[in-house]
């Protein structure tokens, strides 16, 4: 019997629901599940297109292979395997998400993820606002080009020694015939360490480019290890560049000016002013946080500290190494403002002055703010001109409302610059590195590095 004569048998006429429960099949089940498996597929080429990282991971896990290709350093010492103690693996097929909370990303080696207690909010501080949202994603690197493009891959050298619980490692590598710097997230580095790193590539990527700060090129954020991909900056950081001016032996030519200084001086002030017309404040102020090209440009680097304080909301924890070149309302755990960046300025007008000496040397850093609030200031550098301590006492004065605006201190710079003198900046002692260390506060957390 047809289906037709089985609805005129079944049903009385004009009775709509009878007759589709007796084409409930034709009319309902087999039209559902056409559209489920078209909406599917149509889902399934959407991922495959945009959201490759994805669909890695719904494919088997057997497919892939892990590898490691072995890639030869330069500048390395001879005799030495310079990826022996520390393993670049940029074949590595796991695949690690981009800019999601730390909460999104599976605890390592099955383990349930760390419980930290849960600390009572301090009553007297504010509930911080963010003032920067990571939308901006930086250049991903095509992954078919890895790890073609990162070739020639060395262990960047450093003037102190890195933090053991640093989770960044440092490489100057080769990519699109230019000499690059790799920040490479270590493998042991948790969920909260990778979401870092990644909204840190994002907050670089929103700043924006600018001629004196470092340039980002890339990220590998798809697959492990994440990568960074920053210009190299071949004198590295201004600090070490003046130790290497006081000494006669240096095999590169080191000839420090004060014209040179008030130039390389106009340029971290450009790069302040940009920031602080972003409504960030650096926080971080000093010779070791400036890169220098091979051409003496500096550039402001130091960024890391200002992504965590306007976008995590975090505090920074206290270092006494920082606290010589910190304002006094800093000092007294006042709320800073940009004049706080312009006394850290004058700090560094110090060092550039003096090749390197530590601010303050003789006053130990319990006693720094009772010095200033003595009206006390920086002692003029042997080397300097009058007129750029003039600059130095200016930023630092003790009154915030007393020191002048970053557009001030810039025509000054420019003033001074037209007659500064040529004369080589001679210093004739070197750097002693324990004394250098206990002067400028570091006490026993060594912790330098400029990436």
């Amino acid at each position: 019997m047809s289906s037709v004569s089985e609805a005129d048998y079944r049903c009385q006429h004009g009775d709509t629901i009878c007759e589709i429960r007796v084409y409930e099949q034709e009319v309902i089940i087999v039209p559902t599940l056409l559209l489920a498996s078209f909406l599917v597929t149509i889902v399934f080429i959407f991922l495959l297109r945009f959201c490759p990282e994805r669909v890695d991971r719904i494919r088997p896990q057997a497919s892939k292979v892990t590898t490691r290709r072995i890639l030869q350093g330069i500048d390395a010492p001879p005799g030495i395997n310079v990826l022996e103690h520390e393993s670049i693996a940029l074949d590595m097929p796991s695949s690690y998400s981009t800019f999601h909370p730390p909460n999104t990303y599976a605890p390592r080696s099955g383990l349930p993820p760390a419980v930290k207690p849960a600390t009572p909010p301090d009553p007297k501080e504010e509930p911080f606002k963010p003032s920067f949202t990571p939308i901006v994603q930086p250049r991903e690197l095509p992954r078919q080009r890895l790890p073609e493009s990162f070739n020639l891959v060395t262990p960047l050298p450093s003037a102190f020694s890195l933090r053991t619980d640093c989770p960044v490692s440092l490489y100057r590598a080769r990519m699109e015939n230019r000499n690059v710097v790799l920040r490479v997230l270590k493998d042991s580095a948790d969920a909260t360490e990778r979401h870092n790193f990644l909204g840190f590539a994002s907050f670089l990527a929103q700043l924006g480019p600018h001629p004196f700060l470092p340039e980002l090129l890339g990220v590998v954020s798809l697959r492990a290890p994440l990568v960074t991909v920053v210009e190299e900056v071949e004198n590295r950081d201004l600090l070490s560049l003046l130790w290497r001016c006081r000494d006669d032996k240096v095999n590169s030519p080191c000839e420090m000016t004060e014209r040179r200084i008030l130039t390389m001086a106009q340029q971290v002030a450009s790069a302040l002013e940009f920031l602080h017309g972003k409504n960030f404040l650096h926080g971080n102020i000093r010779a070791r946080g400036v890169l220098v090209t091979k051409e003496f440009t500096a550039k402001l680097w130091g960024l890391h500290g200002v992504y965590m304080r306007n976008n995590k909301g975090t505090s920074q924890r206290e270092d006494p190494s920082m606290k010589k070149w910190q304002a006094p309302e800093l000092l007294a755990k006042r709320i800073p403002g940009q004049s706080s960046d312009i006394w850290s300025f004058g700090i560094l007008l110090f060092e550039m002055a003096t090749l390197g000496e530590a601010p303050f040397a003789e006053i130990p850093v319990n006693e720094l703010l009772q010095f200033h609030q003595r009206g006390k200031s920086l002692k003029k550098p042997p080397n300097c001109s009058n007129t750029l301590y003039s600059i130095i006492k200016a930023c630092c004065q003790w009154k915030d409302q007393d020191r002048p605006s970053l557009a001030e201190v810039s025509r000054k710079l420019t003033s001074a610059e037209k007659s500064a003198s040529d004369k080589v900046l001679k210093v004739p002692t070197t750097v002693n590195i324990e004394q250098y260390l206990q002067e400028a506060g570091y006490g026993e957390a060594n912790s330098y590095t400029v990436f």
